[in-house]
């Protein structure tokens, strides 16, 4: 088991003001890696959540750092055309040498400010889903570096190919956002045609299990090799010894930080650590 960190991209936002630099997140990301951390993650969205743009950001850590891995936490594929973030994510994975990986998923619709976000965008929310599958479908061909001439459903383009491309072998690595509770098999199917592994949010120990436990079946069905996939869960914790004050703290901060406590403890534990590492040990 490998853990990573989430560097506070919106957090630096929720500050009030605007910012001067990002000095914080360059440096919490360069003492991570001295710290022996595996990962740096960063969360994505354009106007529901603000936030500094991700792959910009990767791409400042990736200079400053030599071999932690950068991930997405997650990107809303869906919000950006492919072959623009193809090129980006291509970019940013030269940079590194390879160590990005975009966690991406279909992303919400659940309130006004999502909404009006995706429609800021020219996107219509209730074609996200498949919208999504079409970007991640063409980004894994495009950072592979293969010539692609597509006519989907919502992107159209031919004979493109871009440079650079992926230091990786089948381009730049993907990890498909699959969640128990949303109760949805084709997530979990998508996860497995689509991408390099999974990462999940709000689910239990048990329900995270049941996820990947879809997932190898069908990546089984589809040929693929499950146990070269990989299995990433975001936690949010807040450790101290007083339980109750932990709770009301991490509500206040869910609230600011989403607009809303939708998932109550389903986010992380929160008091003693040894509450954190009881759970975080359930997690396979």
């Amino acid at each position: 088991m490998n853990f990573g960190i989430l560097l506070p991209t919106r957090g630096l936002l929720m500050q009030g003001g605007q910012p001067k630099n990002i000095d914080k997140i360059l440096d919490m990301a360069e003492t991570a890696e001295q710290a022996g951390v595996e990962s740096v993650w960063v969360g994505d969205s354009l106007t529901a959540k603000p936030r500094l743009e991700p792959l910009t950001v990767l791409a400042a850590v990736a200079a400053r750092t030599r071999r932690v891995r950068l991930g997405t936490g997650v990107m809303l594929g869906a919000l950006r055309h492919p072959v623009l973030l193809s090129h980006a994510a291509a970019t940013v994975d030269l940079i590194s040498e390879g160590r990005l990986v975009l966690g991406m998923g279909v992303g919400g619709a659940f309130n006004d400010a999502q909404r009006q976000e995706w429609k800021n965008a020219g996107v219509d929310p209730s074609s996200r889903a498949s919208r999504f599958e079409e970007v991640v479908h063409l980004l894994k061909r495009l950072t592979s570096g293969e010539r692609v001439t597509h006519n989907g459903r919502h992107f159209q383009m031919e004979d493109v190919a871009i440079a650079p491309v992926s230091p990786n072998e089948g381009g730049t690595r993907v990890l498909i956002a699959s969640h128990w509770r949303a109760n949805r098999d084709s997530q979990f199917e998508r996860a497995a045609r689509l991408g390099d592994g999974v990462i999940s949010i709000s689910d239990y120990p048990d329900e995270f299990t049941q996820v990947n436990d879809r997932v190898k079946f069908h990546a089984e069905a589809l040929g693929r090799d499950y146990d070269a996939m990989e299995r990433v869960f975001y936690l949010t914790v807040n450790l101290t010894s007083d339980s109750d004050a932990a709770t009301a703290e991490a509500d206040r901060f869910l609230k600011m930080y989403y607009g809303i406590n939708m998932w109550a403890d389903r986010w992380g534990p929160f008091g003693a650590p040894e509450l954190a590492i009881e759970r975080i040990r359930r997690y396979r």
